[in-house]
């Protein structure tokens, strides 16, 4: 199918302009901020790319970014700002190309990472909990893997000679980073002490073990291939790769034992003997001393589990790079390729705000999520790097009642016209956002950790707010449905492109349809 989009640019320039016009403006004093706004977004929409073929692709994934999420945490960045908030755009929403991805699993309405992220890598729909399998594996059952493994774009782009590489901010064996190099009949396996005996007899790997053995694994998988391994691996999930064993601890080590493993495999020593060009590093001031024009291969893994949430990052006891400090650092190495690269960075704890029921947490990592889009939109060039930006889901997170224009959106409702926040029909102050599942309310002050959640129980339903800051960084939204986390929601996410290819983001498509954007752009496949 072929797109005119110089044809299209025109009715599209109307459009915009005439959609400009009609938006009322409450003050006068802006008017002239928000008409720069949308023409900014103008400006944004012409220069769509008329090219197809790209020479780099950079994949963002917000781990449980949906559409609802994206609003809150624009008008959240907005206010920030010291704007009103509703008329802001996070970065990569000016990019010139958008459609709907529907995100249903093979076996299941509401999906989870693991399927969700094997579709947009491989191009194939799969079931729940599985990883780089297709939908005829039988999940935790080791014997129906072999012969249903799908290749992947990172494969494929390996193959191709391009560099490649995988950030997270979640640990780097999580559903979504395992999903670009992995094969398991279970997302759970990342390491082998996760693993039932039967799979480990049975012949299956570790997620953990399969990342260092990338480079011989899929050798061996195509016959006649040479590649070279993945170039940048930076993210969370030390202890799976650690023996269980103290001796073997980091110097930043947060646990009395921090390894896993069972196997007595020392996997950051085996990575490092069969790569004597690489560089590992575990902290801010390891990550900080590499020089990515002498960088050829870098794997970093920041903390024991999950890397800490953006706003809980200065408690790290050893510190660690934010995700935009791991983009800039990745695209400087990657970009040392001439042939180009393929780059997947996650955005991983959004997912976990969310899941703990802190709109603040996962709000202000979308926040630094944009930020990272942003610095890879200023060090790539747009006519050779395509640029995607989704989710692999949404949450149970809603933006509700009829707050005023500028209400502060982590606050309590409160009406057009008024000062005092809208009471409900039993009385009480209600939020703007809001949870339907999950653990329920929580006051924690001052607390940036969302995980703190866990170690208290439930507190569902309707609590009285009036002396209650819902702005603050430990404040948890009420839920109502009472569970042990809050859950996924199975409605469409938002695909965000520029560059080569992105042209071909339109509608609401299939989530698959990912992978084959970024193979038409990369040419992955032989025609």
């Amino acid at each position: 199918m072929k797109l005119n989009r110089i044809a299209l640019s025109g009715a599209l320039a109307a459009a915009i302009v005439a959609q400009a016009q009609a938006q009322v403006v409450p003050t006068s004093q802006m008017d002239n901020a928000w008409y720069t706004e949308a023409s900014a977004l103008l400006n944004a929409k012409l220069q769509a790319s008329t090219q197809f073929k790209a020479k780099n692709v950079i994949l963002f994934v917000g781990d449980g970014m949906g559409v609802s999420t994206l609003t809150a945490a624009r008008i959240l960045e907005g206010q920030l700002a010291g704007a009103m908030g509703e008329e802001h755009y996070l970065s990569f929403e000016t990019f010139p190309h958008t459609a709907l991805a529907k995100t249903y699993n093979v076996d299941a309405q509401t999906p989870d990472s693991a399927g969700t992220m094997t579709a947009m890598m491989s191009g194939l729909k799969t079931d729940a909990g599985v990883i780089g399998l297709d939908e005829d594996v039988v999940r935790g059952d080791c014997s129906t893997a072999a012969g249903n493994e799908v290749v992947t774009a990172l494969e494929l782009a390996e193959i191709r000679g391009l560099s490649t590489g995988v950030i997270s901010t979640a640990r780097i064996t999580h559903a979504t980073p395992a999903a670009t190099y992995a094969k398991s009949a279970d997302r759970n396996w990342e390491d082998i002490s996760d693993m039932p005996e039967d799979a480990v007899t049975g012949g299956c790997e570790d997620i953990a073990s399969q990342l260092v053995n990338f480079e011989p694994r899929l050798e061996a998988r195509f016959t006649g291939i040479d590649v070279d391994g993945i170039d940048v691996v930076m993210g969370g999930g030390r202890r799976h790769f650690l023996p269980k064993d103290a001796t073997a601890n980091s110097a930043d080590a947060a646990s009395e034992i921090e390894g896993d493993r069972t196997d007595e495999r020392n996997l950051i020593a085996e990575w490092q003997a069969m790569y004597s060009d690489g560089h590992y590093v575990f902290d801010q001031a390891g990550f900080d001393a590499i020089d990515p024009a002498e960088t050829t291969r870098l794997f970093g893994l920041f903390n024991e589990s999950h890397m800490q949430y953006e706003a809980d990052r200065d408690n790290d006891i050893a510190g660690e790079p934010s995700l935009s400090q791991m983009t800039e650092k990745a695209i400087d190495v990657l970009g040392n390729n001439d042939k180009g690269f393929f780059l997947m960075v996650e955005s991983g704890r959004i997912d976990h705000g969310h899941h703990a029921g802190s709109a603040y947490n996962a709000l202000t990592d979308t926040i630094e999520m944009a930020k990272a889009v942003q610095q890879a939109v200023e060090m790539t060039d747009p006519n050779e790097t395509l640029i995607l930006v989704t989710a692999d889901h949404s949450h149970v997170f809603t933006i509700a009642g009829y707050p005023k224009r500028g209400n502060p959106i982590l606050g309590k409702v409160v009406g057009v016209g008024n000062d005092e926040p809208a009471e409900a029909a039993d009385g009480m102050p209600y939020t703007t956002l809001g949870y339907t599942n999950g653990k329920g309310f929580r006051d924690l002050g001052t607390e940036t950790n969302a995980d703190a959640t866990y170690s208290l129980d439930n507190s569902n339903g309707r609590q009285d707010l009036t002396t209650v800051d819902t702005t603050s960084t430990g404040y948890h939204q009420e839920a109502l449905i009472p569970l042990g986390s809050e859950t996924h929601a199975g409605e469409d996410v938002a695909i965000h492109g520029k560059g080569p290819g992105a042209q071909l983001l339109q509608g609401v498509v299939e989530q698959n349809i990912i992978f084959h954007i970024i193979n038409q752009s990369l040419g992955l496949v032989a025609e």
